[in-house]
């Protein structure tokens, strides 16, 4: 039976077309592993030189889970935005189902930014921008991520001045599905309604946007603590300082735009609109300090790299997308 239900005559007849995965695209090397999916390199056969990231989901690791997975295609498909990554086409078989993904190659934002040489206020401002907006409009969608982190915000290419991406929906609900009262997310960037056991919405993005944003600007979280129980209760409590000497050099305007997403209060939490409508994010009250020393030295101290494979690594992206284009230089050659 396939997992997305009984489909319509014109939806057959397209997924007829489009079967088998292998006629539109060449599955290539392996970018990334996760428990129940791996996700592949793939040239679009179509169009040569295009190249998807594929994430194919075994069927056996999902028997159970099939309306998570089906919540998540759902929520992709509502979602074509440039700062979130896309889904561009479902196919499924007897054994797996496949996701192709827009190929996202430009890594991490915290491994950018410890590269950088220079890193200011503004520039974590134009991040926190393009953050804000992406959700923006998942909310004006019904969206809610639900699991915002630096690990799921990527670069979509190498270039300097290369957007940021939002990834990783697989946590993701729509508002009008039902009550959202759950526990998830990653401890250190949940809102405290969500560790209080209270029904939830949106604002629960925003609030991980706040602890984000504290993150950008000194290079560690706001809470901390090694046992989740005592990490659990200084989220509760919402206490948190901007600490003497990371925060000196940072304007009052950026601890500012903190507090007001990172408020205790859901109802009195910013939106996203009167986050992108402050003036950290649409003034010019960002300071053009280089923070990058001090920043990066605290990111490298608290952010210690994961030992399992990213399901977008971009060094390997950029290995085999270089390897394949020697390949087909060889060969002409060889013509």
């Amino acid at each position: 039976m396939p997992l997305f239900g009984r489909k319509s005559d014109g939806e057959k007849k397209e997924r007829g077309k489009d079967s088998d995965i292998r006629k539109k695209y060449d599955l290539k090397e392996t970018l990334g592993t996760g428990a129940f999916s791996e996700v592949l390199l793939a040239e679009d056969k179509i169009q040569p030189g295009k190249f998807v990231a594929v994430k194919c989901i075994d069927r056996m690791g999902i028997v159970g889970k099939e309306e998570s997975l089906t919540n998540e295609i759902e929520v992709l498909r509502r979602l074509n935005h440039p700062n979130i990554v896309q889904l561009t086409d479902v196919f499924e078989d007897k054994n797996y189902v496949y996701l192709v993904m827009e190929l996202v190659t430009g890594g991490e934002l915290f491994d950018r930014i410890m590269e950088k040489g220079s890193y200011t206020e503004r520039d974590a401002s134009y991040l926190m921008k393009q953050v804000l907006e992406g959700v923006d409009f998942m909310h004006e969608k019904g969206i809610v991520h639900r699991d915002l982190k630096p690990e799921n915000l990527l670069y979509y290419s190498s270039s300097a001045d290369s957007k940021i991406m939002i990834s990783d929906f697989g946590l993701s609900k729509i508002e009008d599905s039902g009550t959202m009262a759950t526990a998830c997310g990653t401890p250190g960037y949940v809102a405290p309604e969500v560790l209080a056991q209270q029904p939830y919405g949106k604002e629960v993005d925003c609030w991980s946007i706040g602890v984000i944003a504290y993150i950008l600007l000194c290079g560690y979280p706001p809470f901390y603590d090694e046992n989740d129980a005592a990490l659990f209760q200084q989220i509760l409590r919402a206490e948190f300082e901007f600490d003497s000497p990371y925060w000196d050099d940072i304007s009052e305007s950026a601890k500012e735009f903190i507090r007001n997403l990172m408020c205790k209060d859901p109802k009195k939490r910013f939106t996203c609109k009167q986050a992108i409508a402050f003036p950290w994010i649409s003034g010019n009250t960002a300071l053009d300090k280089n923070i990058h020393a001090s920043v990066s030295a605290q990111m490298q101290k608290n952010f210690i790299k994961s030992k399992w494979k990213r399901a977008y690594n971009a060094t390997a992206v950029i290995r085999q997308m270089r390897k394949l284009a020697m390949h087909k230089e060889d060969k002409k050659l060889q013509e």
